[in-house]
């Protein structure tokens, strides 16, 4: 069994290496200074593309939460000559696919289309117009606003929404990453067209835009694609300045809830995208907590107390510190009492670290997994946009295995004991007793 194992593990490592050598990935900017991110790929007649801006909800004030969100859903909803239904029609015509992104950091667009030249050419029109000329028309603003001010409300009964906005604003305070990503009933009321038109033309700049390709089409196709999609945009380049994550204050908020479980969460401000410390905390977190069933919580929690089905760590980097952040759920009764053993697992692993073994079988799973991560052109395309944003090298995706099989036990335990402060965790249980 160990040696099939074995064999297993060794293929995925040879099948990733494989996989990167043949993903070449070019990197040009266009004549208006738009970064392009092109990796050719003709296995199949498909086009992936992605568009990419600093317009992510920490562009957003207290006053204006859910003002970047709105522009980004309003986008696709009528642009130049096109009303929302041509421009749905016309992508279903075409067997195209419109979709975003958005997040604390990067709001964008995307489109998947088959590469033949007339069905790409009819859906990189619609998009071209998407990006260049949105309308925000009053219409569907006020109803589109209608529509999200009735689903906050609603979701402000659930007791996962309340534990995660609860532990947000706990850890970030005042901070653009403590701000909701879709805003807030009372701010999205005040919102006007022209704030929304004022954003657009602010962060959707020509020196802003990341444009990420993927597919079936050349070089030269692709810087083409590059230049009409970007020619009409504003001038100019705004970054995203934010400032530095402070170390919360220590809370712990308990909220009554007549939920039937207890919804636990602790955090405490992780890792940036560049962070030094990237990959001893990728892989020290895979040991505590993001292994599933491999992890030092699941086996605590689950499998010795039975205390939850499920319990999780996680790193989620941004351009500032993003959270480091454990949740679980249990019975009511049991809160208590999983709380204080996450707590204590938590403590433990930082003060002890991980064993050897441990860091062996982790090493194994994270870059036997890896293909997997990059396995269709829509994964890479993702990787090719925080490649872009974030002005990660090209050689990330290489790097990264490489950088895994690096970690050693003592620079796990040494990061995790600088950065992370088991007693400085703010903590929020919904559905407490």
């Amino acid at each position: 069994m160990r040696f099939l194992q074995f064999l297993i593990v060794l293929w995925l490592g040879i099948h990733a290496q494989w996989v990167l050598a043949f993903l070449p990935i070019q990197q040009w900017q266009t004549a208006n200074g738009v970064r392009v991110y092109f990796v050719e790929n003709h296995d199949l007649p498909i086009l992936d593309l992605s568009i990419e801006f600093p317009a992510g909800s920490s562009t957003d004030t207290a006053a204006t939460s859910g003002r970047a969100r709105l522009v980004q859903r309003l986008m696709g909803m009528g642009a130049g000559s096109l009303s929302e239904d041509q421009i749905a029609e016309t992508l279903a015509d075409v067997g195209a696919e419109l979709g975003g992104a958005f997040d604390l950091d990067r709001a964008g667009l995307s489109l998947r289309t088959l590469s033949h030249q007339q069905e790409r050419t009819r859906a990189l029109d619609i998009l071209a117009q998407i990006i260049q000329r949105p309308e925000f028309s009053e219409q569907i603003l006020e109803r589109e606003r209608t529509r999200i001010i009735s689903a906050l409300k609603e979701a402000d009964t659930k007791p996962e929404v309340i534990a995660d906005r609860t532990l947000m604003k706990l850890l970030y305070g005042k901070h653009p990453y403590g701000l909701r990503e879709s805003g807030e009933p009372d701010t999205l009321t005040t919102l006007k067209r022209q704030d929304l038109v004022d954003f657009y033309r602010a962060r959707y700049t020509a020196g802003n835009a990341v444009v990420a390709i993927i597919g079936d089409i050349k070089r030269d196709e692709a810087n083409h694609i590059a230049e009409m999609l970007t020619e009409n945009l504003p001038s100019g380049k705004t970054g995203n300045s934010l400032p530095a994550v402070e170390k919360p204050e220590p809370i712990t908020r308990k909220i009554a809830h007549p939920a039937t479980q207890s919804h636990i969460q602790l955090a405490y401000p992780g890792l940036s995208r560049k962070d030094p410390d990237y990959f001893p905390l990728l892989v020290g977190n895979y040991i505590l907590g993001g292994g599933g069933f491999v992890s030092r919580l699941m086996k605590e929690i689950r499998e010795t107390r039975g205390l939850a089905y499920s319990v999780y760590s996680a790193f989620m980097p941004y351009q500032e510190k993003g959270p480091f952040e454990i949740g679980l759920q249990t019975k009511k009764e049991q809160a208590e009492q999983a709380l204080q053993l996450t707590r204590k697992t938590l403590s433990d692993f930082v003060e002890q670290g991980p064993t050897k073994k441990e860091l062996q079988a982790a090493r194994q799973n994270i870059i036997g997994g890896f293909p997997l991560r990059i396995d269709s052109n829509r994964k890479i395309l993702g990787y090719l946009g925080v490649i872009g944003f974030y002005d990660l090298p090209l050689t990330y995706l290489e790097d990264y295995v490489k950088a895994v099989e690096k970690v050693t036990v003592a620079q796990i335990k040494d990061a995790f004991q600088r950065r992370i402060d088991p007693t400085g965790m703010v903590t929020v249980v919904v559905g407490a007793e």
